[in-house]
Order: structure tokens, then C-alpha cells, then sequence
């Protein structure tokens, strides 16, 4: 009868300790940013026309995303058919000089693009990275496809 106790108070011990883990955060220490896809928006656009929404989440454990210099870009937007690169600039997130963490979402919108292949509709995708004062660049992230029409 001990022995029974014994093992049941073992077990319930190791199921509370194995089953109620909370989530670590992995932080990077070398201060890289972190990104990660949320959106893109429409799902069709019509060339020469729509705006295209883009939206992603961010985490830097330093705090040095974004610039106020309105002559230096921080952000890379490729368009994957063609290769195409739009550079950009996000500003400041937090003031110069802070070593603090953060994290949040972004948007970034193209004015309009195109159909490449002379047909009548495309299929375009992204990919994007960001850049923060030290230099480092984020992972890089690929939107989902949408569909340029004529």
C-alpha cells in the first residue's frame, strides 16, 4: 500500500513538472532583429492601380531599429519574380543610445505594381528584411502570393 502511494505521489509530481512548462523566449544576444510575415493585403490587385499592404512583426532585444536620416534605407523589399529591389526607411523605434527590447508590427505599402509576363494576370510574391543601426540584418521573410490583374 506505501509502495502505491509512493509511485502515485511520483508520477503526479512528474506529470505537474513535465505538463505546466511555460514558453521560453530564446533571446539573441548578438542584437540581431527578428522578423515574422502577418499579411499581405489585397489578395488581387490591378496593375498600375492598387496599393499593396504588407505586414510583419518585429523583436530586437537592443532596441536600434529604424533611422531618423531620411537618406539611409533600412529595409529591403524584393519582388520575387523579377528580383526587382525597393529599399526603404523605417524611422527611429526608440531613442538612441537605449539598450531596451522591442517589438511590435510594421506596415509597409507599395504605391501600385505590374504584370512582368505580358499575360493578363500574375502571381507575385515578396521578400523582406530589415536592417538595424549596427548593420545586422534581420532573417529574411516571404510573403504569401497574391494576383496582379490587368
Amino acid at each position: 500500500m506505501l509502495k502505491s502511494i509512493i509511485y502515485s505521489f511520483v508520477l503526479i509530481v512528474f506529470i505537474q513538472t513535465t505538463s505546466c512548462k511555460k514558453k521560453k523566449t530564446t533571446v539573441n544576444k548578438d542584437g540581431i532583429p527578428t522578423i515574422e510575415f502577418v499579411s499581405i493585403s489585397p489578395g488581387t490587385v490591378t496593375e498600375f492601380q492598387d496599393p499593396i499592404t504588407i505586414r510583419f512583426s518585429y523583436i530586437d532585444y537592443n532596441g536600434d531599429i529604424g533611422e531618423n536620416d531620411p537618406n539611409k534605407t533600412n529595409l529591403m523589399l524584393r519582388d520575387n519574380r523579377n528580383g526587382v529591389e525597393y529599399k526603404m526607411r523605417i524611422k527611429q523605434l526608440a531613442p538612441s543610445g537605449s539598450s531596451i527590447i522591442i517589438k511590435g508590427n510594421l506596415e509597409v505599402q507599395l504605391n501600385n505594381t505590374l504584370i512582368t509576363n505580358n499575360s493578363n494576370s500574375e502571381s507575385v510574391s515578396y521578400t523582406l528584411k530589415i536592417q538595424d543601426r549596427a548593420g545586422n540584418w534581420s532573417n529574411e521573410i516571404n510573403t504569401t502570393a497574391i494576383t496582379v490583374t490587368k
